[in-house]
């Protein structure tokens, strides 16, 4: 049985769409918070089958049960994107429904031209869990090697389930879709982008490490962002001072998802691995923070072509920070150089520095500040003192 976990995520009074991949606890948060909503669930087969035959039975469904209830609910929206255009429909007729749509992939929706309802629905997105969520719970160990996905966190054996969910992407997302030719090939290709997790994407490499083309290295690159399994970190190029380099990086969307992916061999250091793995996992709570966040707030990394490069930039109306992150339990001045040359061309931002050790410390003048502390402290609207 999943365990209740408070969640900081929250859906306004009107229509909205909620993105977010697999696992991350859209039906459990609709079930604890929509309890008087009817929920069409297009992940049961049998709906699915009704649907598709007919996607304009929505009308009917909703003319037939709103004396009952004002909130509908569609599953998985994006497997038929079809059903949109009723839902418009219905949201322009009467202005008293509200209509909650999820999705876990947005593939479907832009190949069918989909305008989200022309505006009349809001974009939410649900992210993995926080450390400050899972409160006393929190391990940040564990976190690193199973990741912080609900589904995962949860489960009785979360390194057999984590492994069953990527192949569940695979099989159900992937294959079922028939978005490659090859799944073969496109497994492979997960393994090996793991290696640029963290790093500037280099597609020319990554083509010739899986023997294949860059247009089909670049549509695996869309699939995954459609299917929100991956995110791309764009550098921070804002009143530059210096030059800087111009493509972004790339990071699984959870630490968990990354680690496992990651092949391990005796050439490959455990301490690189977690090192990337950390990285990851304080960027997925930053993107939570700033999606669940009143005063929104964008990421971004720094890094000149001379070599000087900090982690992230949180960059919005209230926040200007600057965080490097440290896979170590003790900081040297020589850590802390990017982040000084960061300051002196922005002497508006603050600097951060995460690391492993156990003591919240000034070196240098820069805030020093144990990762886990961070992570437990990190809420939305709020920063960790």
């Amino acid at each position: 049985m999943q365990k209740h976990t408070k969640r900081f995520f929250t859906a306004p009074n009107e229509s909205c769409f909620i993105f977010g991949p697999r696992g991350t606890g859209k039906s459990t948060w609709i079930k604890d918070h929509l309890k008087q909503a009817m929920v069409i669930n297009l992940l049961d087969e049998k709906t699915l089958l009704q649907y598709l035959s007919n996607p304009g039975y929505i009308k009917e469904i909703v003319l037939g049960n709103q004396k009952n209830h004002s909130t509908f609910v569609v599953d998985e929206i994006q497997k038929i994107p079809q059903m949109l255009d009723s839902i418009h429909d219905l949201i322009e007729s009467d202005k008293k429904l509200r209509f909650v749509l999820t999705g876990s992939s947005a593939r479907k929706l832009k190949r069918a031209g989909v305008n989200l309802l022309a505006g009349r629905a809001i974009l939410k997105k649900m992210h993995p869990f926080m450390a400050a969520e899972l409160e006393d719970s929190f391990n940040l160990e564990q976190a690193l090697k199973i990741g912080m996905l609900p589904l995962i966190v949860n489960a009785p054996d979360p390194s057999t389930t984590l492994a069953s969910y990527i192949s569940l992407y695979l099989k159900e997302e992937v294959q079922a879709e028939a978005l490659v030719r090859n799944i073969g090939d496109f497994a492979r290709f997960l393994e090996i982008i793991s290696f640029s997790h963290g790093s500037i994407l280099n597609t020319s490499n990554i083509s010739r490490e899986c023997g294949l083309s860059r247009k089909i290295i670049d549509n695996y690159l869309s699939i995954l962002d459609d299917l929100l399994l991956c995110y791309f970190l764009p550098v921070f190029t804002k009143r530059a001072k210096r030059e800087v380099v111009s493509h972004p990086k790339f990071y699984y969307f959870d630490a968990g998802v990354y680690y496992t992916l990651r092949p391990k061999g005796p050439l490959d250091k455990i301490s690189e691995i977690d090192g990337m793995a950390l990285e990851g996992l304080v960027l997925q709570h930053l993107r939570a923070w700033t999606d669940y966040s009143q005063y929104k707030s964008d990421i971004y990394y720094w890094r000149t072509k001379g070599g000087s490069e900090v982690d992230f930039i949180i960059y919005g109306e209230k926040y200007f920070i600057a965080i490097e992150v440290k896979n170590s339990t003790k900081i040297f001045s020589q850590d802390l150089k990017s982040l000084k040359a960061f300051a002196s061309d922005y002497n508006e931002a603050t600097p951060l520095l995460l690391y492993r050790g156990t003591d919240q410390i000034i070196k240098d003048g820069i805030k020093c500040m144990p990762v886990s502390q961070f992570l437990r402290l990190l809420e939305p609207d709020s920063w960790p003192k």
